[in-house]
């Protein structure tokens, strides 16, 4: 779909997390695949760092891989609400969390409306939101977690469910998006 994404990979053990991070460059963002809301993610800035939490952090294995990816520094992380037919898809909301990426949103205060992004990032997102959302068939609701950093957009992760923030949006707008969306 032409849509950036940090560079990434996996890993199952100490020696595969090193060979990702060296390929992809520190600093990385590692968590474990496993887990939900965040737990036992880090920003890791060298190899040392690295190998110390793979043996102590986690218990990395076929079933278990890490997830280590390229942290974009000083980048804002968006919440992108959605619902859509299959054919036509309409965003409830961008929300732009406070803090920096790097928080995990769960633990993260967004914002509706944006506040600091330009027409251009907000079309660019729109657009991208339209096109994973119709690549994935989706049906209903959809949340996409998006970073732009260096006025480009990058996609973090895509789920295709309702959200927590859709009650609030909700709330906010006026629009009844559980409703519309069952």
């Amino acid at each position: 779909l032409n849509i950036k994404q940090a560079p990434g990979g996996i890993a199952t053990n100490i020696e595969q997390a090193v060979e990702v991070a060296e390929k992809i460059g520190y600093p990385v963002l590692v968590r474990p695949s496993f887990v939900l809301g965040g737990r036992a993610m880090v920003i890791v800035y060298n190899e040392e760092f690295l190998r110390k939490y793979m043996t102590d952090a986690v218990e990395a294995s076929e079933e278990r891989p890490v997830l280590i990816d390229r942290f974009l520094e000083d980048a804002t992380e968006l919440d992108v609400d959605c619902i859509s037919d299959g054919e036509t898809s309409v965003i409830g909301a961008i929300m732009e969390h406070v803090e920096l990426a790097g928080i995990h949103s769960g633990d993260s205060i967004s914002v509706y409306p944006s506040i600091n992004l330009t027409d251009r990032i907000k079309r660019i997102i729109a657009e991208y939101t339209r096109k994973l959302a119709k690549s994935l068939h989706v049906i209903g609701l959809i949340n996409i977690q998006f970073i732009v950093a260096d006025d480009e957009v990058y996609v973090i992760e895509v789920n295709p469910r309702s959200s927590r923030t859709v009650p609030y949006i909700s709330k906010v707008t006026g629009i009844p998006i559980v409703d519309l969306a069952t």
